[in-house]
């Protein structure tokens, strides 16, 4: 894993420069850039920035109403963007109870200047649904119309960009989970918590007092995140060497270690919840940055920084596992560890190593996940479902299955929004599970074997 690592340091070396630290800036002295005006602790604010893409740089737009309403179609908050096209509307209330309310943004198009218009006609208002208790900033461009793109093609490509990332990040954690099974034969229900652990800390990192910087730049959350994959693997270690390798040489069988697993994720939730709180968290960092407008897409730095830092891990961590001996020991136990053994193979040892390298991954997945939507006590739970589906559609106990089911997981479960509501969208892809089973009982990738 020390490869991986390596990788991990340089992406994130390479990235850094394009995701600026989001510094607090007063909008009066931005120089028309897109920085917004402190508020207080407590405070859940929608924002944006307005700019003609027209022109070169973009210019800001001055003037430009903007409302706000709830899911009853009541305006709750309103502002007219300023001389640097920025507006910000405060939400009224508790950020607790805000988690999973829906809102509106509109934009009074008869308020842009004469001779300027929305690029996408149709995009005059924005649903927003609350899953943090951070900020969220809305984007209405400004130009001239885009030719030729229809709503739903232009919302399926920003979805398939979204998915995208979201299926790298499963993908990481459907590998740690594939191979510990592989391996050990154990399916752990407690990998969800793996997921957790990474996000909690980095974002304890990130809490620390002061900030880290090099060369003026404030690389906090970098740190925080790589301290995540280093403290998930050495916590990866912990679990096998103080739970799991005894109750194998005690020959425990696989049904009631799957249950000791059930009672570790329920007593590593509840920590969880007692150390970081119930409500949901952000890091310091990169939570309102500025997309860039690629054709009709807008795509983030801190996506395309996160989606090629799991791409750099998952094909050095499969590159790993097929072209090392470390990787074709694992293989070699995951295929028959009695035969393995006579062989001079050290079987504890490899599955020792799977265990770091496993819950590292799972560490990455969560604090990377936690960096593009905050997270909670309870996202690895959330997530474990999925990780399982993506698993079982690839095939049990194989490096590529796991990631190729990942992905389908991942962008079905993005795209299907497009026609049913976002609260429904797992139900599709664990159908699609089911429906590829029924088909396929191994697995995409799977082989297929005699049982009995």
């Amino acid at each position: 894993m020390a490869a991986v690592g390596a990788l991990v340091v340089a992406f994130l070396a390479v990235v850094a420069p394009a995701v600026p630290a989001q510094a607090a800036v007063p909008a009066a002295e931005s120089g028309g850039r897109c920085s917004y005006e402190d508020h207080p602790e407590g405070e859940i604010h929608i924002k944006g920035c307005l700019r003609d893409e027209r022109d070169d740089p973009p210019s800001p737009v001055e003037g430009v109403a903007v409302t706000v309403e709830d899911e009853s179609g009541t305006v709750i908050g309103e502002d007219t963007s300023d001389a640097n096209g920025i507006f910000d509307i405060p939400l009224e209330g508790d950020p607790l109870k805000i988690l999973g309310q829906t809102f509106v943004v509109k934009i009074d198009e008869s308020t842009l200047p004469d001779g300027s218009g929305l690029r996408d006609p149709d995009k005059v208002e924005v649903t927003i649904r609350f899953t943090t208790t951070g900020d969220q900033s809305v984007i209405f461009p400004i130009g001239d119309p885009l030719a030729g793109s229809s709503g739903k093609l232009v919302q399926a490509l920003q979805l398939t960009v979204g998915g995208l990332v979201f299926s790298s990040l499963l993908a990481m954690a459907a590998l740690g989970l594939s191979m510990i099974f592989g391996t050990t034969g154990l399916t752990n229900f407690a990998h969800g918590e793996l997921i957790t652990f990474g996000a909690i800390v980095a974002f304890a990192i990130d809490r620390l007092p002061g900030q880290i910087s090099i060369g003026g730049a404030n690389i906090t959350v970098i740190v925080g995140v790589i301290g995540a994959f280093i403290v998930s693997a050495a916590f990866g270690w912990l679990n096998d060497a103080a739970l799991w390798r005894p109750l194998r040489k005690r020959g425990t069988g696989v049904i009631a270690m799957m249950i000791v697993s059930i009672g570790l994720s329920l007593f590593l939730r509840n920590l969880y919840q007692y150390f970081a709180g119930a409500q949901s968290q952000n890091y310091s960092q990169y939570s309102a940055v500025t997309p860039w407008e690629i054709g009709p897409l807008l795509i983030t730095p801190k996506e395309v920084a996160v989606f090629l830092i799991a791409m750099a891990v998952l094909l050095g961590t499969t590159a790993l596992l097929q072209y090392t001996r470390l990787g074709k020991a694992t293989r070699a136990v995951a295929d028959n560890p009695a035969l393995s053994s006579a062989t001079g193979i050290n079987v504890e040892r490899v599955i020792s190593i799977v265990w770091i390298g496993g819950a590292a991954l799972a560490g990455l997945a969560g604090a990377l996940l936690g960096l593009t939507q905050g997270f909670d006590y309870q996202i690895g739970f959330k997530l474990l479902l999925l990780v399982f589906a993506a698993v079982v559609l690839g095939g049990l106990g194989t490096i590529w299955g796991a990631i190729v089911g990942a992905f389908i997981i991942g962008l079905f479960t993005e795209l299907t929004t497009l026609f049913v509501p976002a609260e429904f969208k797992f139900v599709g892809a664990l159908l699609l599970l089911i429906v590829v089973l029924l088909i396929r009982p191994q697995g995409l990738l799977g082989r297929a074997q005699r049982v009995g």
